[in-house]
């Protein structure tokens, strides 16, 4: 992009799988977050070393910004957005009204910018080009192509494993619990339980979930019904000295749940439970 906007990721075209449907161009927004627990836009990797961004000839510099972005640790749930979805200006509607200095963040994030830029003006600008290629993300896995690349990294499970036991190491996608950005952290979804997790990872539970957004997993596995994995219904049993707790047990328990619950709205209107009801009238 410019000259050049990095090397094109993997696809999955050579795969056995084909899907059923193609995904559609869907807007989700979503913001990066930095590397502590509240959500900043383009927080994750925001600290650049004055040598990474210096046109001195440092290593990192002589990458294309995109395959420097990806290469930041934290950054490897993202997918490599290829160069013909951003040069579509049709694909980033909307974004210039989100993204503070939007065209020379586009342009830093295309190999473009050639403005000469005060080490500070700088650093803003990278700030808003992580953002907005995390809102143009959100929208580029939900396509056909980004999905078969999303399916690569799940088949190889770099999104994780699901936690549970019972699961068995079953790989999980990334998912929002939103698509508004700064709102959630990124969660993890099991096909297996069917359920949301923290990431594995500390620096991936910081990520923006709208990022990913809410629909990329459901997509993915309704485009690619073959990766469903089967539900083996396997439930764990709680036991006491070898034995099986006794169902009359948990009644028991829901039973002073209620009974604890209806005191307390009792208590609320002003009745005193251990007070006769008086008479009613007839």
């Amino acid at each position: 992009m410019g000259h050049q906007a990095g090397r094109t990721g993997e696809t999955s075209e050579d795969s056995e799988d084909e899907p059923t449907g193609g995904g559609q161009n869907m807007t989700g927004m979503g913001s990066l977050i930095n590397n502590e627990t509240s959500i900043v836009p383009g927080g994750i990797g925001s600290v650049i070393s004055s040598a990474g961004m210096d046109d001195g000839g440092s290593d990192d510099f002589t990458k294309y910004w995109i395959e420097w972005f990806l290469s930041l640790k934290g950054n490897e749930f993202f997918s490599e957005i290829d160069e013909e979805y951003i040069l579509d200006r049709f694909n980033l509607t909307g974004l210039n009204t989100e993204v503070t200095n939007y065209q020379l963040a586009l342009d830093l994030m295309t190999d473009s910018l050639e403005e000469d830029l005060d080490e500070e003006t700088r650093a803003e600008i990278e700030r808003s080009a992580r953002h907005l290629y995390g809102l143009i993300h959100a929208r580029y896995v939900i396509t056909s192509r980004g999905l078969a690349k999303m399916v690569d990294k799940f088949r190889r499970a770099e999104f994780g494993k699901c936690p549970r036991v019972l699961c068995q190491q079953q790989p999980v996608l990334p998912c929002g619990l939103s698509d508004i950005p700064m709102e959630n952290s990124v969660k993890v979804y099991c096909p297996k339980c069917e359920d949301l997790y923290h990431p594995p990872q500390r620096r991936h539970a910081t990520i923006d979930g709208s990022y990913f957004g809410t629909t990329l997993p459901h997509l993915l596995l309704q485009v690619y019904p073959n990766l469903v994995p089967s539900k083996n219904g396997e439930r764990y049993v709680p036991r006491i000295f070898g034995f099986k707790v006794h169902e009359t047990a948990k009644v028991h328990r829901k039973q002073d749940q209620i009974r604890a619950e209806q005191e307390k709205r009792l208590l609320l209107y002003g009745v005193d439970k251990n007070k006769d009801s008086p008479p009613r009238d007839s």
